[in-house]
């Protein structure tokens, strides 16, 4: 189950933006603040010492709070899906459903930044992390102790996320890089709600 523990916590991760003339924290908060919605595309490589390094690319769909399909595509098809009060992982090669409630999956995770409410501090720790690689950097350290993640690096430029870190403690980390993103799509709201597939093997934690 690691690999599902793993993508459901990285679930998380991706957006942010303001303008990349302005400080990477004011450029976030503005992005919080005005982005209600938003859908795109991401890609993800995960680095660990010792290991190959794992690819993997695929869409997203939010709406705060806390609803949100983020689903890859390759290598294997896989969907974390949010309703606003349950998150379901779904593996799709092993039609196995994951359930548990959304609170206790967000937490101080990067989840919790791009998916949830708009109180960022206080769960997280924030502050200016310079420029590199064209984009403003901002840095966000979880405040729980017992956070899966170290420290997470959210990469702006021109109203939109580019790209973002994250270090865990287990000595990974994952790069992400986020393309076709749109801000406030017309999203239905139903469509946020998970269909069970036929047949799947339910697990609730």
């Amino acid at each position: 189950m690691k690999r599902t523990k793993l993508m459901a916590a990285l679930a998380a991760g991706l957006l942010f933006a303001g303008s990349s003339s302005a400080a990477a924290l004011d450029q976030f908060k503005a992005f919080v603040a005005s982005t209600k919605a938003a859908k795109g595309e991401f890609s993800q490589k995960v680095v660990a010492q010792g290991s190959k390094d794992k690819q993997s690319s695929g869409s997203f769909t939010f709406a705060r709070p806390g609803k949100f399909i983020w689903s890859y595509a390759k290598p294997y098809e896989q969907v974390l899906q949010a309703d606003g009060e349950q998150l379901y992982v779904f593996d799709k090669d092993l039609n196995q459903v994951t359930v548990r409630k959304l609170g206790d999956a967000l937490g101080s995770s990067p989840a919790a930044i791009l998916f949830g409410s708009n109180d960022l501090e206080k769960n997280f720790a924030l502050s200016e992390a310079g420029s590199r690689d064209g984009l403003e950097w901002l840095k966000a350290t979880p405040k729980a102790k017992d956070s899966s993640f170290e420290q997470i690096l959210i990469g702006l430029k021109n109203g939109t996320p580019e790209a973002m870190e994250l270090k865990d403690s287990f000595g990974q980390t994952s790069f992400l890089s986020f393309r076709k993103f749109e801000k406030n799509p017309a999203l239905n709201a139903a469509s946020f709600k998970f269909v069970m597939p036929k047949g799947a093997d339910v697990i609730n934690n």
